[in-house]
């Protein structure tokens, strides 16, 4: 969450935009991430480039040498965030129009990549040098905060705060997922430098941007000193997909300035017959939209035949199922409805993962991890197609605590259960002999199976009573006893002392 002197500069950095005419949430949205991005290009390439110094890899920065901008070639430089912040107003309004603006529109070469398709028709709406000015000093300020903060999930937070303006949020399920959450998933599924992974609907592309850390982190000397590795991490590794235009851009530039050349990211109603991807990918990662609108005549017909519902959550399942190679595997957010709900369609998808492919995980998550935007208590489903089932032993973990309070206010506790759930699920085998009253334990698969496939935790889980011994009433009333005469002596010296 954002607080204090940050969250003061972005409100501060809105009524900038209010006061020059911008209005629409959305609109101020949008020109902030453009403007972030510009900010973050500079920075990124300034962090390649040391990165390639240090992996003794070639590298040329895209502000370096003469840029062609239109019919005119300038000096690359002068497209830096570093050099025009500090120029008069003016200068600064007519470099940003005229130049940084096209050159951030054109600054992939490829006409038919997801980028360029959704910076086309990006338009620059600032009207005036004057407010220019003021917004690239609000911008200056928010990234000292952010670097003072030096928190590694503040860009997420900040992104999060600026949607929380938009009214429509909640409701239309654009809020992000916390950005621990998706690292937590990341790390329980341990991406490969071979993989080809997946969001069907992205957003702000928070997980595809975690996986690539992750990888970058982990498997940095086998893909950046491979070739074929390198290229495939750049420009086939990631795919996401949205219906929300402005979610695209962000989700693209926010994949860009962390050094992905080329995401597949792109519109398109994953639900739909838009959406032909089929056994294609081997990782999926997703938290998809539990409610919010659907056009069930427009739902493709191989998910109804799995799972005839509306609910987009079952339809989701469905489709990750369908989307992934025999052998791939997913890790999906899901409300608690899933787990146990009674319909035809709940029991049929919850029977599909278990029987016909392998589900490996079921991990519990508190009702607050969604807070302040949502309640809805969650758990994560971790499976992996096969086609021909091979569940076994499902295992359970009860997630207590995330490392945040469960409450609107989201502020830092001691409490966290991530560290746990990711070194007892990476060491499974260690877990088979946990008794059902601990926080992680083991279930077979005919017993769930004889419990119409519920998978919700308490359904298995045991709870052990201590037996508490009271005194017996005869004690108690002596206790009474002596605590009237207590207070009457008390009462006796009070009016004692008031009659002095």
């Amino acid at each position: 969450m954002i607080t204090g002197e940050l969250k003061n500069r972005i409100d501060g950095l809105w009524d900038t935009f209010a006061a020059g005419g911008l209005t629409n949430p959305l609109e101020v949205i949008e020109q902030i991430t453009y403007l972030m991005f510009i900010h973050d290009l500079d920075d990124a390439d300034n962090t390649r480039a040391k990165e390639s110094a240090m992996l003794g890899l070639p590298y040329k920065s895209i502000f370096s040498g003469e840029v062609e901008i239109g019919e005119r070639t300038i000096d690359g430089n002068q497209l830096k965030w570093s050099v025009f912040h500090d120029m008069p107003a003016a200068k600064m309004y007519s470099i940003m129009q005229e130049w940084v603006f096209p050159f951030i529109k054109e600054l992939h070469g490829n006409k038919e990549s997801a980028y360029s398709k959704y910076m086309g028709d990006a338009i620059f709406k600032l009207p005036t040098p004057l407010v220019l000015s003021k917004v690239v000093d609000s911008l200056d300020e928010i990234y000292k905060s952010m670097r003072d903060a030096k928190e590694m999930d503040i860009r997420g937070d900040v992104y999060e705060y600026l949607l929380s303006k938009i009214a429509s949020a909640g409701r239309n399920g654009q809020f992000r997922t916390p950005r621990h959450i998706i690292r937590m998933m990341v790390e329980l599924m341990d991406p490969e430098a071979d993989d080809v992974i997946c969001d069907p609907a992205c957003g702000t592309s928070g997980f595809l941007v975690s996986a690539a850390e992750y990888l970058k982190e982990t498997k940095k000397d086998e893909i950046f000193y491979n070739k074929a590795k390198k290229e495939h991490y750049m420009n086939g590794m990631f795919h996401g997909y949205d219906m929300d235009r402005t979610m695209l851009r962000i989700g693209a530039m926010n994949m860009m300035t962390h050094g992905i050349d080329n995401p597949f990211i792109e519109y398109r109603d994953s639900l739909s017959d838009q959406n032909t991807d089929r056994e294609k990918y081997s990782l999926i990662l997703a938290n998809p939209p539990f409610k919010g609108s659907l056009d069930y005549d427009s739902v493709t017909p191989d998910l109804l035949k799995m799972c005839k519902t509306k609910k987009t959550e079952l339809l989701f399942l469905a489709l990750f199922i369908k989307m992934l190679k025999v052998g791939g595997r997913c890790a999906c957010i899901v409300p608690d409805g899933v787990l146990f709900g009674s319909s035809t369609a709940h029991k049929a998808i919850r029977k599909q993962i278990v029987e016909e492919n392998r589900l490996e995980a079921v991990i519990s998550m508190p009702s607050g991890v969604f807070k302040p935007y949502a309640g809805v208590s969650t758990a994560i489903l971790i499976f992996t197609k096969t086609g021909h089932g091979g569940t076994d032993n499902v295992w359970f973990y009860d997630m207590q605590a995330d490392g945040l309070s469960l409450d609107d206010k989201r502020s830092p506790v001691n409490e966290n259960d991530i560290p746990d759930i990711i070194e007892r699920f990476r060491n499974r085998d260690k877990e088979l002999e946990r008794a059902r009253t601990e926080k992680s334990f083991f279930v077979k698969k005919d017993e769930i199976k004889d419990n119409d496939y519920d998978l919700s935790i308490n359904k298995y889980k045991e709870v052990e009573y201590v037996p508490v011994e009271y005194p017996s009433t005869l004690e108690i009333m002596t206790d009474i006893r002596e605590l009237e005469m207590k207070i009457g002596q008390e009462m006796d010296e009070l009016e004692k002392l008031l009659q002095l």
